[in-house]
């Protein structure tokens, strides 16, 4: 019989310990240190793309803007263009016929000028009418429109070597190789290879 003056105690489950609340500073120390490796990852991202950019744009690509219609329809004015400088460097590529390229304009050589070539080294060119030949062959091109046809005849030239004949495009507006000669390898500097504005005509040049 229990005695009132010492009442029987009984066990008890014992409750497990509470964990001890998370310290206000801990959490704000975490996310201080995540913002900060973001930051510093976005930093590093930005600066590996401007370098990629730089090296892009000092080496292989350059931005130009075409002045004048000599290479309409393909090029018109105030057309921005990228040409690739790398390309007929180091033994990656030959100039090739049908190739646009830009280069030191042989009567002035502070001006650049855009042109397709036509004849390469050897070729024998001539032009009548307006219809050119490469080592008598009539040259089919349907990058040249009836209505930016001319008539002119060149007599028959053999290009000389390291040298290119270019026209432009539009042959009743173009100066180029029937006016002022050949142009030097020396002179060709890049290759057009692409539009990017205006935008609705972005896209390769060929």
């Amino acid at each position: 019989m229990p005695d009132e003056n010492n009442p029987i105690v009984l066990p008890a489950d014992v409750p497990l310990a509470a964990p001890p609340p998370d310290h206000p500073t801990d959490r704000s120390s975490d996310h201080q240190k995540t913002s900060l490796w973001n930051a510093l990852s976005w930093v590093r991202d930005l600066a590996f793309s401007v370098l990629i950019a730089v090296i892009l744009i000092v080496f292989i690509y350059q931005p130009v803007k075409v002045e004048g219609t000599s290479m309409m329809p393909t090029l018109t004015d105030q057309e921005r263009i990228f040409i690739n400088k790398f390309t007929y460097h180091f033994g990656l590529g030959e100039i090739q016929h049908g190739d646009m390229v830009v280069f030191w304009f042989p009567l002035d050589p502070q001006k650049s000028y855009i042109k397709r070539v036509i004849g390469v080294p050897g070729d024998r060119i001539r032009i009548e009418a307006g219809q050119v030949y490469v080592n008598d062959q009539p040259l089919t091109e349907d990058y040249v429109p009836e209505e930016y046809r001319d008539r002119v005849s060149w007599e028959p030239h053999r290009v000389p070597e390291g040298e290119y004949f270019v026209l432009g495009d539009h042959r009743s507006s173009s100066s180029d190789s029937r006016t002022w000669g050949f142009v030097k390898r020396d002179a060709i500097y890049g290759k057009a290879v692409f539009v990017y504005w205006p935008l609705d005509k972005m896209g390769r040049i060929r």
